[in-house]
């Protein structure tokens, strides 16, 4: 079968490997969409990072590069192993990919599996992955989707989910004010939960394409180009001098980081979403005077199964976010190459392994 083999960065290629075995506990997807996400631009230019450098596996995969990129994806179950019950051949699911060790309980009780040592990711630091047509994948991180949400639009629960985290480790309640920097996929879907959620949406972003979408999707509220307009004093404008209650961080991009430390209210808080692929810098000042509380987030925590039903109620519309899809074939030229270098015409890719 094709995949997309990340090898070290700069260097992904495809190429045919052996279809992966479906084994006891185990269920396997033929892929139909896979998104192609900020971490994997991140690989490719900066990393490795997540992916285990050759010669360093990883110490619960064992597989280190070359390995099989892809995390966002959905997908049909063509068969399930010995002692899976509750999925049949022919369910639509999505992956909740993570790679975690088999000794840590990721079942609701524990809050924070997803931050147990040496946690990763399906389709960065092995196991398979999305950018491929077959995946295999354990039981625990499958979940079904019913056929009502169409698949090309599954492929985006994966990052919808990340959105939600984000907006769980807010605290963010209903009749809130939220600035986000960034409307690239994740800062456009975590904006689709909040509004959701009853929160009112302003965004900055730079691309007129980005800051269209926003509006037109009808995510935000208020949006921004920073380039021409005082992002902080709108803000404040429209909250009566006071500033957002919750700002989110989603350009790893350090004016962004700045203009929510001016612009949020004392106590306010700001999360940080994105990936950053080199230290960013922090006015410990601001921080400390407007007694700010500053949050990371990772991935999500039990979030699917909320993040699907958010999706089948009809509370996010996830189809207006796709804007291109491609063949496996055309990764690179037209996936990775526009999102890195053209990335103001674009918002989510969506690969097609079989096509």
């Amino acid at each position: 079968m094709k995949a997309a083999r990340y090898y070290d960065r700069g260097d992904i290629r495809i190429e045919d490997i052996a279809e992966p075995e479906v084994e006891p506990g185990t269920v396997g997807i033929d892929v139909a969409f896979c998104g192609i996400c900020g971490t994997d631009l991140h690989e490719y230019l900066d990393g490795p990072i997540f992916v285990p450098a050759h010669g360093h596996p990883h110490p619960i995969s064992g597989e280190d590069a070359p390995v099989t990129l892809g995390h966002e994806m959905s997908g049909v179950v063509y068969a399930v192993g010995e002692g899976v019950s509750d999925l049949s051949v022919g369910d639509h699911v999505v992956v909740e990919p993570y790679i975690i060790r088999d000794d840590v309980d990721t079942s609701e009780n524990n809050p924070a599996y997803h931050l147990s040592p040496d946690m990763n990711f399906i389709g960065l630091a092995g196991r398979g992955g999305g950018l491929a047509e077959k995946i295999v994948v354990e039981r625990r991180w499958v979940h079904p989707i019913g056929s009502d949400i169409p698949l090309d639009q599954a492929a985006l629960i994966e990052p919808l989910s990340v959105g939600y985290h984000a907006y769980k480790r807010s605290g963010g309640k209903a009749g809130d004010f939220a600035l986000i920097t960034g409307a690239g996929p994740i800062g456009l879907l975590t904006a689709a939960v909040l509004k959701a959620e009853g929160i009112t949406v302003a965004i900055s972003e730079p691309s007129e394409l980005r800051r269209d979408k926003a509006l037109e999707t009808g995510v935000a509220d208020h949006v921004f180009d920073p380039r021409e307009t005082d992002v902080v004093a709108k803000v404040k404008e429209l909250t009566d001098g006071v500033g957002p209650d919750i700002g989110f961080e989603c350009t790893s991009v350090q004016p962004a980081l700045d203009t929510l430390f001016d612009a949020i209210k004392p106590t306010g808080v700001i999360v940080v979403v994105s990936i950053w692929g080199k230290p960013g810098s922090l006015d410990m000042q601001k921080l400390v005077l407007k007694e700010v509380d500053l949050r990371g987030t990772i991935g999500y925590v039990n979030s699917h199964p909320d993040t699907i039903a958010l999706v089948q109620s009809g509370k996010v519309d996830l189809a207006p976010f796709i804007t291109d899809k491609i063949a496996l074939d055309d990764l690179i030229g037209k996936g990775f190459d526009t999102l890195i270098n053209r990335n103001e015409t674009a918002v989510k890719i969506l690969v097609d392994p079989k096509a």
